[in-house]
């Protein structure tokens, strides 16, 4: 069940390193999450992928080359973070959504305040702020072994039932997200994240 952390990844290849993700495990600045939540993004078949309008300045790490580390900043305080697995030129990522902290849990708590255990890393700028992920680490290459980020690919089987359904808060054909069941999760995991569909949109 390993993958190379420069695995090439497209269409279903796409979900199947989504699934693969899940029960691997990050470690940055002296945490370790193991990933219980993930949801996938493809490009420019993809409305609620950052590359579906093609590449900028802000997406361009999701272009690849593959096994590189896709951060972004959002609502103008979160960090998210995303494992990139697109061959080169092709966007394609898997965002981090949440996970168990496994190893460093003082370090994790003095970053996360008075939170409870289970909310330590769950969602996807919880876990970016327990492990210190910012946009600094923005292309970073996992594999490379000097990276201050690092993925432990699971070599098990997934620790319980994997489930899939719409991304949360991210609207697809019909703006319900029920065309894109790209979030995958580990079931009855307490770190798992709330689903919350996406909002609809106003008239521009």
């Amino acid at each position: 069940m390993n993958v190379p952390a420069g695995v090439a990844a497209s269409g279903a290849e796409l979900h199947e390193v989504a699934q693969r993700l899940l029960g691997s495990v990050v470690s940055a600045s002296g945490v370790s999450v193991r990933l219980t939540e993930v949801e996938a993004y493809a490009g420019a078949d993809d409305p609620g992928s950052h590359a579906f309008r093609g590449r900028t300045d802000r997406n361009a790490v999701m272009f690849g080359p593959p096994g590189l580390l896709y951060v972004y900043f959002t609502y103008g305080m979160h960090h998210c973070a995303n494992y990139v697995c697109g061959a080169t030129g092709t966007a394609a990522a898997v965002l981090l959504r949440a996970g168990d902290v496994v190893d460093g849990r003082d370090i994790a708590r003095s970053r996360r305040g008075n939170s409870a255990e289970r909310d330590l890393a769950r969602g996807p700028a919880r876990l970016c702020q327990a492990l210190d992920i910012t946009l600094a680490d923005n292309g970073l290459r996992l594999a490379d072994d000097t990276s201050s980020v690092s993925i432990e690919w699971r070599t098990s089987p997934t620790p319980g039932d994997v489930r899939t359904g719409p991304r949360v808060g991210v609207s697809g054909a019909g703006g319900d997200g029920a065309a894109y069941p790209w979030r995958y999760w580990i079931d009855g995991d307490p770190t798992v994240s709330a689903y919350r569909p996406a909002k609809p949109r106003g008239p521009r």
